[in-house]
């Protein structure tokens, strides 16, 4: 057994009940007690887990692996991804959360962060777990490593001053009375939200879809970038006359939106209107424009860059994944950040990303003015978008190759970033990034444009070569 294979680029990801073994999590727990918890200080560390099946007993696997070498297990218990980073930050403990995020049932994973959430990746002790777990794995005994007393373990309920935390970040006060639809995927928003947006007083009115917490995810994926995923939603927010929607993925840190008519917002426009709250506010405090940071994924809308640079304020690019953006966002004191997948970082958020803590901003934005959220983000999409697309390739770098000779001999030309991105800056503008998931078998296509014809020409020429059999 290879601990390797359940290592991705920023987190812990991999099928149940193999390769990702209870076995497997408690040696990373073990690694983790090794490498991050008692090499900083901490006597301790905090654990939550989502609603999947294996989710409760590879937490314990992983708690037992940290006590096994001392460390003090709190159990925040069921909770969102979001949450375990409140519990991070706010205790100034390293974390762990057992989830798979927007995968389907069958796989789980673990997400891992230092204390105060300061992450962890490949380029920030990962690796090393990696291969401390392997070791340990190998020869069958965790004493193998020094060890003390055996650490204790408790128990903690975050969820209302998580609560408490996200609206001292946004403030509600003179919102008018706003419907929304809540699709939660059957995921960890089914928690979160009614404690968040179901506050007595709030001038809220929350119709929920699939907030039974279930792994298995009986309705669709809880992932709301597949469109498919989206359209129970589109369709009871026009049904129910609501002013938005939002969808949540399975660990509810990303949030994708639906307009009033029932269209889904592009996450660009999102980061637009959040990142230029987030400047304002900054501003508003004395800071100059060129003293602020925005980090941004290497996939993300021109139309982000561009307003970003109207404002004046410093564009800061980086890999995809949480864990860079974190690093990179920490990095530059960042006050926001940004990826395309509808992940959105928070300074005052210990630069962690919140879906929940973004809807707030959006509902905070739009309940301060009369106009629907189509009118509210209209002047914020300036581009017309393909969505992310994903395709099961047999041979990836042949699918590659192809896009970078078709998108050359069209005139763009290769621009450094994740994957393959080329970009056309003539008449019309286009650009396309092709990149392999780092949690699944997938290769992932985005397409931007000037105009919506442009980007259906590219778009379908892309696809046809990253689809085209070998």
């Amino acid at each position: 057994m290879q601990v390797a294979d359940v290592i991705t680029a920023y987190d812990i990801r991999g099928r149940t009940p193999q390769p990702l073994t209870p076995e497997v999590a408690r040696v990373l727990g073990a690694a983790f007690a090794q490498v991050v918890v008692l090499p900083e200080g901490h006597r301790g560390a905090v654990l939550g887990w989502d609603m999947r099946e294996t989710s409760p007993g590879l937490a314990d696997a992983f708690a037992d692996g940290l006590r096994e070498h001392g460390v003090d297990a709190t159990l925040v218990g069921l909770c969102s991804t979001d949450a375990l980073y409140y519990a991070s930050g706010s205790r100034d403990e390293p974390g762990a959360m057992v989830t798979a995020s927007h995968n389907p049932a069958g796989y789980n994973g673990i997400k891992l962060c230092r204390g105060a959430a300061r992450p962890v990746g490949q380029e920030s002790g990962l690796g090393e777990i990696r291969d401390l777990a392997q070791w340990l794995l190998d020869r069958g005994d965790l004493h193998t490593l020094p060890t003390g007393p055996r650490g204790t373990l408790r128990h903690l309920d975050v969820l209302p001053d998580y609560a408490a935390h996200l609206h001292s970040l946004v403030d509600l006060e003179g919102v008018r009375p706003l419907r929304l639809v809540v699709d939660a995927g059957n995921g960890m928003a089914g928690l979160t939200v009614p404690a968040v947006l179901g506050i007595e007083g709030l001038p809220l009115t929350v119709d929920p879809l699939y907030f039974d917490l279930d792994g298995t995810f009986p309705h669709h994926d809880a992932n709301p970038l597949d469109p498919a995923n989206v359209r129970d939603l589109q369709e009871a927010v026009v049904a129910s006359g609501a002013d938005l929607g939002l969808a949540f993925d399975g660990d509810a840190d990303r949030v994708v939106l639906v307009d009033e008519r029932g269209r889904q917002v592009p996450a660009s426009a999102v980061a637009t209107l959040i990142a230029t709250r987030e400047v304002a506010r900054d501003v508003g405090a004395g800071r100059r424009p060129e003293d602020i940071a925005v980090v941004h994924g290497s996939v993300v809308s021109r139309g982000v860059l561009e307003t970003m640079d109207e404002l004046g304020v410093r564009l800061v690019r980086s890999p995809v994944g949480h864990s860079f953006v974190k690093a990179r966002m920490a990095q530059h004191e960042a006050v926001f950040g940004a990826e395309h997948s509808a992940h959105y970082y928070f300074r005052d958020f210990w630069y962690a990303d919140s879906g929940l803590l973004a809807a707030l901003h959006v509902l905070a934005a739009l309940g301060r003015q009369d106009g629907p959220l189509s009118a509210l983000l209209a002047p914020l999409d300036r581009y017309a978008a393909s969505g992310e697309i994903n395709s099961r390739v047999g041979d990836v770098a042949a699918a590659v190759e192809r896009v970078r000779r078709w998108a050359s001999d069209e005139g763009a030309r290769e621009v450094e970033g994740d994957g393959l991105l080329m970009s056309n800056e003539g008449d019309p503008f286009w650009w396309v990034s092709l990149r392999a998931s780092n949690t699944e078998s997938l290769l992932r296509l985005n397409v931007e444009a000037r105009d919506g014809e442009t980007m259906g020409r590219v778009r379908d020429a892309v696809l046809a070569l990253v689809r085209q059999e070998a």
